[in-house]
């Protein structure tokens, strides 16, 4: 130990420290481990701030500008049903003509409950302090002069606190889990119905919304289908059923020849496609009793005639990795690049599938081993993640500024962004590395159906464009140089 301070090194300091504290708080040079000329033959070592805190030291913690944070809103319910004014008529209120100076009122019971309901929310959710105190302004506009029996509509507050500046979803939160909020949002599938559906005729147009209805809530004996799988039913059927809008009146008119004479235009997957929704519809309007006979049975879609899977260029690979600068981009790109991990896979990633000590990580279901790539931009992230949203609750591997706030994973669309333009896509490095996989260990379907889950079908289509490739040069399959 060097000496720091007048011949005595930091442990004796501290040894003195402890010792005046042990006999009734003297001050330290009254005792005798400081005393000139006294040395100790040994000291007891301790971890740097590993020291206990005095059980009379109580622990205190301050904000950012040296302030003690508030306390907690005391816990309120509901308040007490004591009657109210029946109202003549229902008004859209106005809430961009709230002053807060002359308007505002605290001690509106609906408003004490609201304010206890987000912090129950931000509490559990992990909302940074920027959203409790838009939440907050938020629900004294509209709950200051909120009585029994009045609800609030989502279109009703949303300019006001849009002006602001104020997350109308977490407000709008709060407000639905006091059961007062009435969400009048058109959804998006509706209006998009409503696009689709123009050009139609009447009798066509509606038992194609019927169609779409079924497919989207589901039926007694139908499932509900994917969103996705619902637009591209209608995308790819709408260009036959507007043709025959203009000589028809009802689908039981359309034949199979008018069929016929329409796929005979067709190629490839927009064949495919159009064939499997008019299938799909048709099928419905006979179930229903709308059609007599289905004009697209025993029409054959033909094998698919699918090209050569190429790996990707070196320079298109080091494209994609100089454009993901961030965490989570580098975390993204390696779960699909060397775990051939899907969009949906990695969005629905927990924390719970990442297990560092074993170098293990589940996707979809299935053990991966934990290479040093993967597990040095994994942990980058989590200390990315820790740092940036350290009170966050969503149990998801990745979120961002969004769903940190919230318990939903991330979008596909968000995903996505990042790799927008580029050739090598989110797919496109998936599948490259399962073809990179066949190349290296030799195309063989059932090694590539164990390692990577993939169906049979899928892993021989791999395991032949493999076998292509090592027998000719790849440069023969390229579309373009």
């Amino acid at each position: 130990m060097l000496p720091v301070k007048t011949g005595f090194c930091r442990l004796c300091w501290r040894q003195a420290s402890l010792d005046a504290t042990d006999a009734g708080g003297l001050p330290r040079g009254a005792v005798t481990v400081l005393e000139p000329g006294r040395r100790l033959a040994h000291h007891q070592l301790f971890f740097d701030r590993m020291k206990l805190r005095r059980p009379h030291s109580p622990v205190r913690r301050f904000d950012r500008r040296g302030r003690p944070p508030k306390p907690a809103p005391s816990p309120a319910g509901r308040p007490a049903f004591l009657g109210t004014q029946l109202s003549l008529f229902q008004a859209a209120r106005d809430f961009t003509r709230f002053d807060e100076r002359e308007h505002a009122d605290p001690a509106n019971p609906w408003l004490v409950w609201g304010r206890f309901v987000a912090y129950r929310l931000g509490e559990a959710h992990g909302w940074t302090r920027g959203v409790r105190l838009g939440v907050q302004r938020g629900l004294i506009i509209v709950l200051s002069h909120h009585g029994e029996g009045d609800t609030i509509a989502y279109s009703e507050m949303l300019p006001a606190l849009r002006a602001l500046s104020i997350g109308v979803e977490r407000v709008a939160e709060v407000l639905d889990g006091m059961g007062i909020l009435v969400d009048d949002r058109v959804p998006s599938f509706e209006a998009w119905i409503g696009r689709k559906l123009g050009g139609l005729a009447p009798g066509i147009a509606g038992e194609v919304e019927a169609w779409l209805r079924m497919l989207h809530d589901g039926g007694s004996r139908t499932p509900a289908h994917n969103k996705a799988t619902v637009w591209n039913y209608l995308n790819a059927s709408r260009p036959a059923l507007v043709a025959w809008s203009g000589r028809y009146e009802h689908l039981r008119e359309v034949t199979r020849d008018d069929v016929v004479v329409l796929l005979a235009t067709l190629h490839g997957s927009r064949r495919e496609n159009t064939l499997v929704g008019l299938r799909s519809l048709f099928a419905f309007s006979k179930k229903g009793g709308s059609v007599f006979a289905n004009p697209t049975s025993r029409i054959k879609i033909g094998r698919r005639a699918y090209g050569v899977l190429v790996p990707l260029r070196q320079r298109e690979v080091d494209q994609a990795t100089a454009m993901t600068t961030a965490p989570a981009l580098r975390l993204i790109l390696a779960l699909a690049a060397v775990h051939a991990a899907r969009s949906a896979a990695i969005r629905e990633l927990r924390l719970d599938d990442v297990d560092l000590g074993n170098r293990r990580l589940v996707i979809a279901g299935r053990v991966r081993p934990l290479d040093d790539l993967s597990r040095r931009v994994l942990v980058a992230w989590l200390l990315h993640r820790r740092e940036r949203w350290p009170n966050t609750a969503n149990p998801h591997l990745i979120v961002n500024q969004q769903t940190a706030l919230e318990l939903a994973p991330v979008s596909a669309v968000w995903l996505r962004h990042a790799f927008r333009g580029l050739t090598a896509s989110l797919e496109q490095l998936r599948m490259d590395r399962q073809l990179e996989e066949a190349l290296v260990h030799g195309p063989d379907p059932l090694h590539l159906a164990v390692v990577f889950g993939v169906s049979e079908k899928t892993a021989i289509r791999y395991a032949a464009a493999a076998r292509q490739l090592l027998t000719t040069p790849i440069e023969e399959h390229r579309c373009t140089p």
